[in-house]
């Protein structure tokens, strides 16, 4: 445990005595000093993360929001594969997607997509059922028209989607006569896809938290889990099935160019996750951020945090089964927080964000298992390495090959200055779209829903934006994101990325850190559908950039 840091302002800062006796309670008094590595190599022996293959860019894409005219009301993945498709057609090498994290089938769904039941499964919301449906009792019944309806509102409504899908499933789950692929990857998939069928099950009787639901049930592979298992054999192959379904359409969405996965840093603490590996969570804590320059008051994610002692003693089996789930038909993979590889902020339940503490992780370790997974699935890695750190972390990630991020809104040096082991993009789905800063709507909304952001500081990026794009004070929005994508296709940095919300400028963020219902997070759909976006001049201008650029 770090009992004290230095904090993105430069402020040395002391966590509190409560602070520290609560987080030494969770750990058993352990918190002394990191756990020692399993791995003892030298530094030039530890097996290295894969590099990309070429320089290249691509688009970043929150999938739920990029809707196609046969949507029923979300993204999912045969909408994924139109837009890999495209961004192939354009010259792009890869797509960096929003995390596909199983949230618990049943209802009320959460949107955020950081806030999983799962990082080991996908998410039924992303099945194209239409796909599934066709040639079934299931194809071309009237569920698929009201799926369709759902998208004339650009909120989407996740509950409602969900029932539909699942409508439709059941039906066509009760015309399919078996199929040896999909035994095959219930017998691959082990004892894991098993307790997620039944925790499903038991979501469906007892409710999507298990922490509500009746004492023998809180753990897996009680014998009244086993019991329920047996009785509810069907419904239990249905939620296999779902998975089989989900892991075949995103293969075939993955085979045109790398898709890039994003692993969230947690999951619910009423998941799946949370409830198959309850014994090596630390009780009473939640992970977050201390304060910095954009989130003044600090934050608390609400997630649960390993016991790293614990971790270790399971050998990082739940670590390495996270990784080698999201790196599969992955060509890349992007860590959410990687600085939490090394420590993470620990908040006390009930505590001010403020006065959380440092806690460390068996770093080398966990390195060790990314670089392993990496090298076995042949994919490469992206750290998104932002926030209150150190050097020798930032070294530590840097020497195992994993890519820096780097970003247009945070850098003081111009893109051609930025490294070449990194991504380069302007922003990401927790910052402002270009529309959104340029035109000064983002600064307006973050003040309309309570939060106190720097004003100062965020009028000094939209200065600097300008000079990025060449542009007076009140240029046209459209030339400022050319502009800009102009200068950032300058970097060095091995990969490039833009976003779907500034090919068509969008002046909505995907998520307002420090809200919850007062802003739309996570349900904002695009305002036009992928049909449109494949022919918009913008979007075409910003892949042109891009692409001349990686081609020189």
């Amino acid at each position: 445990m770090e009992r004290e840091f230095v904090d993105a302002f430069g402020q040395r800062r002391r966590a509190p005595a409560a602070t520290v006796d609560a987080v030494l309670d969770a750990m058993g008094a352990t918190a002394e000093g990191p756990p020692p590595s399993l791995a003892r190599q030298d530094r030039d022996e530890r097996p290295r993360c894969r590099r990309p293959p070429a320089r290249s860019w691509g688009w970043a894409v929150q999938l739920y929001a990029a809707r196609s005219l046969r949507s029923w009301g979300i993204g999912d993945l045969m909408d994924l594969e139109r837009v890999a498709r495209w961004a192939r057609g354009l010259g792009a090498g890869f797509v960096l997607i929003n995390p596909l994290h199983a949230a618990t089938p049943v209802l009320p769904q959460d949107p955020s997509p950081y806030y999983p039941s799962s990082r080991r499964f996908r998410n039924v919301l992303y099945l194209n059922v239409e796909d599934v449906a066709r040639g079934t009792e299931a194809d071309g019944d009237a569920t698929a028209f009201l799926g369709h309806a759902l998208n004339e509102d650009r909120l989407i409504d996740r509950n409602e989607v969900l029932r539909l899908k699942l409508e439709a499933l059941g039906r066509a789950w009760e015309g399919f006569r078996g199929d040896t692929r999909f035994e095959a990857f219930v017998e691959e998939q082990g004892t894991a896809l098993d307790q997620w069928a039944a925790f499903c099950v038991l979501a469906e009787i007892h409710g999507g938290d298990w922490r509500t639901w009746p004492a023998p049930y809180r753990r897996p592979g009680t014998p009244d889990v086993v019991r329920l298992w047996m009785e509810h054999h069907d419904r239990v192959r249905f939620h296999q099935w779902l998975q089989w379904l989900l892991d075949a359409q995103l293969r075939q969405a993955s085979s045109h160019v790398h898709v890039m996965h994003d692993l969230a840093v947690g999951f619910a603490p009423g998941g799946f996750d949370a409830w198959s590996w309850q014994n090596i969570l630390a009780p009473g804590i939640s992970i977050g951020a201390p304060p910095d320059e954009f989130n003044t008051q600090g934050q608390v994610w609400g997630l649960p945090a390993f016991d790293p002692w614990k971790l270790r003693a399971a050998r990082y089996r739940p670590f390495t089964e996270t990784i080698r789930a999201s790196l599969r038909h992955a060509g890349a993979l992007r860590i959410d927080h990687a600085l939490g590889l090394a420590r993470l902020y620990w908040v006390p339940d009930g505590a001010n964000p403020a006065d959380g503490v440092y806690v460390r992780y068996p770093f080398a370790d966990l390195l060790d298992v990314i670089a392993r997974e990496s090298s076995t699935a042949g994919a490469y890695v992206v750290a998104e390495d932002l926030g209150t750190t150190s050097p020798e972390i930032l070294e530590a990630l840097a020497e195992r090959g994993l890519l820096s991020y780097r970003l247009v809104w945070f850098e003081e040096k111009d893109p051609d200055e930025y490294p070449e082991l990194a991504m380069a993009a302007v922003t990401t789905h927790d910052l402002p779209t270009i529309a959104g800063l340029w035109s000064g709507r983002d600064l307006e909304a973050q003040l309309e829903v309570g939060l106190r952001p720097n004003v100062e500081g965020w009028e000094e990026i939209r200065a600097r934006l300008g000079e990025l794009a060449g542009v007076g004070s009140d240029a046209d929005v459209d030339a400022v994101i050319v502009g800009v994508h102009r200068a950032l296709a300058e970097a060095p940095s091995l990969l490039v990325s833009g976003t779907l919300d500034d090919a068509i400028a969008v002046v909505e963020r995907p998520n307002m850190p420090g809200t919850m219902t007062e802003w739309p997070n996570w349900c904002l759909a695009l305002p036009m559908p992928l049909e449109e976006i494949e022919s918009h001049p913008l979007a075409n201008s910003i892949a042109a950039a891009l692409k001349r650029a990686r081609a020189e």
